[in-house]
């Protein structure tokens, strides 16, 4: 899939399905500009790196962007799993903050950028869980459940000037955010038997559906929220 002469912002580029992203945006010839915590050290040659952290108020990214954007990508999440009697105000308040308050700031930052360009793409990371059930999921699924309203609401107010924005949804992916939750044989093997395809998602897997929406191959898709699931979101195993 070819990117040459594209200019797209990444942000949490450093790791997982970020970094698989900016991997598969730069071998398609785009340049990239990636802002996260930290550069990491699997980023590729050509990337043009700035420290953000998306909870630090006084964090900025003046000066950094270019005139033109052709895409956003807004790949920072958070996986805070407890029983609901354990959920604080505290834990909602940080997974909005990180999931929806700082795709806001970016986007808006962003904004004039993306409709220089005139034909720009937006996408967002939601999740599964904001439109299955599951258990413990209570504080990141009412996070991207805002993320996904978000995505419907910017796709029909920025359509007029050419800007598209859709959501991935992925299951369980194995990321260095997910460690916790796939350190052991018998974690990984009761995780992949809950999804009909019978595995856990790679980071490459949910990159794919990303750079898929960046992409002029789905010119005329906006507004949707496409799982990226294994099955998990619609299917029942027998």
């Amino acid at each position: 899939m070819s990117f040459a002469g594209k200019q797209i912002l990444v942000v949490g580029g450093s790791s997982g399905i970020g970094l698989s992203t900016v991997k598969r945006l730069s071998a398609g010839g785009a340049l990239v500009y990636n802002i996260s915590r930290r550069a990491g050290e699997y980023l590729p040659p050509g990337i043009l790196h700035r420290n953000y952290d998306v909870l630090d108020e006084n964090a900025n990214i003046e000066g950094f962007l270019p005139d033109s954007l052709n895409g956003l990508v807004y790949s920072v999440g958070s996986i805070n799993l407890k029983p609901f009697n354990r959920v604080s105000a505290t834990d909602l308040l940080n997974d909005f903050r990180i999931n929806v308050a700082g795709a806001v700031k970016i986007i808006q930052l962003a904004l004039p950028a993306l409709k220089r360009s005139g034909n720009a793409s937006i996408v967002l990371v939601s999740t599964v869980a904001a439109s299955v059930g599951m258990s413990f999921h209570a504080s990141i699924a009412t996070a991207k459940g805002a993320v996904n309203g978000l995505a419907l609401s910017l796709a029909a107010e920025f359509a007029p000037i050419g800007v598209r924005v859709n959501a991935v949804a992925p299951s369980l992916t194995d990321t260095p955010l997910a460690a916790a939750l796939l350190n052991s044989p018998e974690r990984r093997e009761a995780s992949a038997g809950r999804h009909p395809l019978g595995r856990i998602g790679t980071p490459e897997d949910i990159s794919a559906a990303i750079t898929f929406l960046l992409s002029e191959q789905s010119s005329w898709v906006t507004g949707q929220i496409i799982g990226v699931d294994g099955g998990l979101g619609h299917l029942r195993k027998n």
